[in-house]
């Protein structure tokens, strides 16, 4: 369907001007091959027969159904995302069948979709289970390659063959020899002997980002230019093998870690980059431990990839920042699979001991509340999505309707007509935020200071709004639930704001010693 959907809504050809966000840095040559090998397979072997069925008056939905990539189980509704064919439904499918029994390529495609790529989906989803470097030869957590839970998820390694060396360390012997943590700064001032890491950072209060956190704060997007044919061009899918490598994630650009100048032209800059700015000497000290579906009852499931030694490294900043999963399926009875807040309360809990013992002292945990989502229904539900935006036949209602039909909406309770369901979800995400808020004021630990801040979206559609821009375009367009980069930067900003008026020992000191650290060693290895 991911294939069908772009060619059914296509009629205008692709701007061949358009250019793509790459990194081209950071792609393998097997991972090019491999899609545009397969590219050029499906095209070649499939592409006559798939547009065979589209002019036959064949929609998508059709199109699906009869390739049974789609399948409507006994006494389940029909889900369909487009019109319904003018002919009756089960006719049109048996004219379609028709044409699929009558060609073999179309049949190999079934059962090439059906066998070789689940397999292949299996292989990728063991990879991305531990939430933990794929390439990792010294098995310290860190990487120095791009993807797959490597550094675009966590600082890059600067010696993958020395456990002892990483981001985030305190400086082993000052780093007169190496560089221990991997912040650019080593060796010794020939002028004076004194280590460049204890003349620049001694006492400047090193400190690292660390995000626990769901799909939205690792950054999921779905380029539209990926399913709108009207859109696409030869550089579209440049970025394709990347995003799948990182779960369809961007954390390299993402609000709380991204190391990456903002590709939405907004000014603002990560939680991470500030904090750079603030003290060069926390450079690459950043790691987001976030994963799609998180909650805080899944949590535990992949804390343990958090890297800090209490004993070792600097104390670390952690966000807390469950905002979506906790209220959030697609369960067609939604509301008594969202978290209570006596089980939130328990989750979380067991979550704080758990970084109790293993962040340095002096650590602080900065928990984010759960947004009121109305504002998706309220200011999407009636704009066109990308599928339907050429021919204005799916509105984002339709596509919410048509994902909780399959019950694989990322969200029923905010993504729905019904207004009554809308409402308490937003009534269960205050309870669950009331419930952050009072742990924060009233549990105490060891090693870190508790905080907690509203997730006030409204604040930020104000912002954008104050700069000429809409509400719905702070919003991920393909998925229609996700905050998109800007929305995300503008929530850093917010947040830096906050804390730097409120909580000023949060940050650290602003390090005197910045312009002489850029002096001396430029961009300190890059990231």
């Amino acid at each position: 369907l991911f294939f069908l959907l772009p060619l059914h809504s296509s009629a205008s050809p692709a701007h061949r001007d358009q250019l793509g966000t790459t990194h081209s840095h950071s792609h393998t040559c097997v991972e090019k091959l491999f899609l545009k090998t397969t590219c050029y397979l499906v095209v070649y072997l499939f592409g006559p027969d798939i547009v065979k069925l589209l002019s036959a008056d064949m929609n998508a939905d059709v199109v699906c159904h009869a390739l049974e990539f789609c399948k409507q189980a006994t006494g389940q509704p029909l889900c369909h995302l487009y019109p319904l064919p003018k002919e009756a439904w089960k006719f049109t499918l048996e004219k379609a069948r028709h044409i699929v029994k009558k060609s073999p390529t179309l049949k190999w495609l079934v059962h090439l979709c059906h066998s070789l790529l689940a397999k292949i989906c299996q292989k990728i989803k063991r990879a991305f289970q531990n939430s933990v470097p794929f390439k990792d030869v010294d098995s310290d957590k860190y990487s120095v390659f791009p993807t797959l839970r490597g550094y675009h998820w966590r600082g890059r390694d600067c010696n993958d063959h020395n456990k002892s060396v990483y981001p985030g360390r305190r400086p082993d012997n000052w780093d007169a020899h190496q560089d221990s943590n991997c912040n650019g700064i080593w060796g010794v001032d020939p002028k004076d002997g004194i280590p460049y890491e204890k003349k620049f950072c001694e006492g400047s209060q090193p400190r690292g980002i660390i995000l626990l956190g769901d799909s939205a704060g690792a950054h999921f997007r779905i380029s539209p230019e990926w399913i709108t044919a009207s859109q696409m061009s030869l550089n579209s899918f440049s970025d394709l093998p990347t995003a799948l490598s990182d779960e369809l994630d961007w954390p390299q650009l993402s609000g709380v870690t991204g190391f990456l100048d903002s590709t939405s032209r907004i000014k603002e800059h990560s939680i991470y980059l500030r904090l750079r700015e603030r003290n060069r000497c926390n450079h690459r000290d950043y790691q987001n431990i976030a994963r799609n579906g998180a909650s805080s009852q899944n949590l535990k499931q992949f804390i343990e990839s958090l890297s800090r030694n209490q004993l070792l490294d600097h104390p670390a900043i952690v966000i807390y920042a469950m905002i979506g999963n906790d209220v959030c399926n697609g369960k067609a009875d939604t509301v008594p699979a969202m978290t209570t807040p006596e089980k939130l309360y328990s989750n979380v809990m067991q979550t704080l001991k758990y970084l109790n013992t293993h962040l340095p002292n002096g650590s602080h945990v900065v928990f984010y509340g759960l947004p009121d989502g109305t504002f998706l229904w309220d200011n999407l539900h009636n704009r066109y999505h990308p599928l339907g935006q050429l021919n204005e036949d799916v509105t984002y209602a339709h596509m919410y309707s048509f994902l909780n039909c399959l019950q694989v909406s990322p969200c029923h309770g905010w993504m729905s007509s019904n207004k009554t369901l809308r409402t308490l979800t937003s009534k269960r995400a205050e309870q669950l935020s009331s419930t952050l808020k009072k742990i924060a004021a009233s549990e105490k630990f060891t090693n870190f200071d508790l905080f907690y801040m509203d997730f006030t979206f409204q604040e930020i559609i104000q912002e954008w709004q104050k700069r000429g821009g809409q509400p719905w375009e702070l919003i991920e367009p393909v998925d229609g639930f996700h905050p998109n980069e800007a929305a995300s930067r503008l929530l850093a900003d917010r947040f830096w704001k906050k804390v730097q008026l409120q909580w000023p020992q949060v940050l650290g000191k602003e390090n005197p010693f910045n312009p002489k650290i850029e002096q001396v060693f430029g961009d300190q290895g890059g990231h």
